[in-house]
């Protein structure tokens, strides 16, 4: 199981490192593509927002590389994994293998540091009133 994990981390972190690195260096060439999933790509990019989103990949991909703030990574990574799936489940459905296994790959990162994220299911958490 040690195994699966340090190669889930590394392929994961290989993948959103290449991929938010591209977002901001633009190194690797890829067609707009047409109707409303070009339209979307198109807004996203002339404001930036694919910019902003590339550097939370590149800095997710990173810590999992390095294999330090993992639970960190692995929570920037959740709301950009469920946008990339939603946006290959309703605008261009033939890209979303990569993105279901990018998926699949952070599940088992997310089992496996599941204990740092227990305290986020607590029913009734306490504040910490002590420092204020």
């Amino acid at each position: 199981m040690k195994y699966v994990i340090l190669v889930s981390r590394l392929l994961l972190g290989l993948v959103f490192t290449v991929f938010g690195a591209n977002s901001i260096l633009h190194f690797l060439p890829a067609p707009m593509p047409a109707g409303d999933a070009g339209t979307w790509s198109v807004l996203m990019m002339a404001h930036h927002y694919m910019t902003f989103v590339g550097v939370l990949q590149l800095v997710a991909g990173i810590l999992l590389l390095v294999g330090r703030f993992v639970p960190l990574a692995l929570t920037i990574l959740a709301p950009i994994l469920v946008n990339i799936l939603a946006f290959h489940f309703l605008f261009m459905p033939q890209g979303v293998i990569i993105g279901l296994i990018c998926s699949v790959l952070e599940i088992i990162l997310l089992v496996a540091y599941h204990r740092s994220f227990a305290p986020l299911f607590a029913p009734n958490p306490e504040a910490d009133t002590s420092k204020l």
